[in-house]
């Protein structure tokens, strides 16, 4: 097949949600993946609200990425349909409210090391061969460095364990593909920010849509 394949983790909301939207407008078909229904439906209806000639769609598959079984289905159906994805962006992460360490909430550390941590250790083994697939396969993460910064103590240790993984990944893969990319966004006006920033003026802020198109052009 001559369309192109994507696989978007996170894509009902934030970043993930306008890089779907992105490559859709440039002619991907977006396997967009969430555990929030109506926020993928939102995702769909905007991509079909905007379609213009040459434009991809998307296909809907809302499941928990922290559910390996619902993962490997979700890679199988996409391996039976297509034969190989040409690209990953994982972009689903829990972002745990901003704490001292010491008053951590044992359930926000349990959820921030399921999803940002072992979830990703899991996917990779799924998705690099729906990637070996594609001879121009690229898998993209999103760091966004706090590890060690005050109050960041779930989400910055779980983010920078995440791309300490996705780096092991790309020196491996370096010479046999697929070609694994880390880029950091710059500072957005979206939600997530909002709670870790309340009252920031988010006027200097960039915007989401612009900060996807200009990570989809490093595709």
């Amino acid at each position: 097949m001559s369309q192109r394949i994507a696989i978007v983790t996170g894509a009902s909301r934030g970043l993930g949600a306008a890089i779907a939207e992105e490559l859709a407008c440039r002619g991907w078909h977006v396997v967009a993946v969430a555990r929030t229904t109506g926020g993928l439906e939102e995702v769909d209806d905007r991509v079909k609200a905007n379609r213009q000639p040459g434009a991809g769609e998307l296909t809907l598959a809302p499941m928990d990425i922290t559910n390996d079984d619902a993962m490997a289905h979700l890679c199988r159906a996409v391996y039976d349909r297509w034969g190989h994805a040409d690209l990953w962006v994982h972009t689903a992460i829990h972002a745990a409210p901003l704490a001292p360490a010491n008053f951590l909430d044992v359930k926000d550390w349990d959820k921030s090391i399921a999803t940002n941590v072992r979830a990703t250790g899991v996917l990779i083994p799924m998705m690099e061969p729906l990637l070996r697939g594609s001879d121009r396969a690229t898998a993209l993460f999103l760091d966004d460095p706090h590890g060690g910064e005050m109050y960041y103590g779930a989400y910055g240790a779980t983010k920078a364990a995440q791309i300490a993984l996705a780096q092991s990944w790309q020196a491996e893969a370096a010479k046999v593909g697929p070609r694994v990319l880390i880029e950091t966004p710059a500072p957005m006006a979206t939600a997530t920010r909002a709670r870790f920033h309340p009252g920031e003026d988010r006027g200097p802020l960039a915007d989401v849509r612009a900060e996807a198109a200009r990570l989809v052009a490093l595709i």
